[in-house]
């Protein structure tokens, strides 16, 4: 499922009020269920504030909720009210799985590095939590 928002191009998303960019997407940023509705907040806006209707789906979604997440994600899925994804950390680097807990805002890095998306795809389709 996705949900939408609106961003400014400078970065940041709009607050509850309608009125601030937040730096980053919070608790406090206004969420759309669908695309229409935020198209339609987005055209009544003033137009000093110009700002973009953005998709967050269940790829990005780590990026926007979990700060502590830095690289490139590549895939994700939910475990056991956690999400999974595959991270590389920075261009080049070895893989990593990241375990983001919805709960607590928290993101733990699994030990093992994996130097090929193919092994880290193994490991990450078989992953469990312990």
């Amino acid at each position: 499922m996705s949900i939408f928002a609106l961003q400014s191009p400078a970065g940041g998303f709009l607050d509850e009020d309608l009125d601030h960019f937040n730096k980053i997407f919070d608790d406090w940023c206004v969420q759309f269920d669908n695309y229409d509705d935020a198209v339609m907040i987005a055209a009544t806006l003033d137009k000093k504030r110009y700002s973009e209707v953005v998709e967050i789906t269940p790829l990005s979604y780590p990026k926007y909720f979990f700060h502590k997440l830095q690289g490139n994600i590549h895939a994700t899925r939910e475990l056991e009210g956690k999400i999974i994804c595959i991270v590389e950390p920075y261009m080049g680097s070895n893989f990593r799985i990241a375990i983001c807990d919805l709960k607590t805002k928290s993101v733990t890095l699994t030990q093992t590095r994996y130097k090929s998306a193919l092994s880290v795809e193994g490991a990450f389709a078989n992953f469990t939590i312990k």
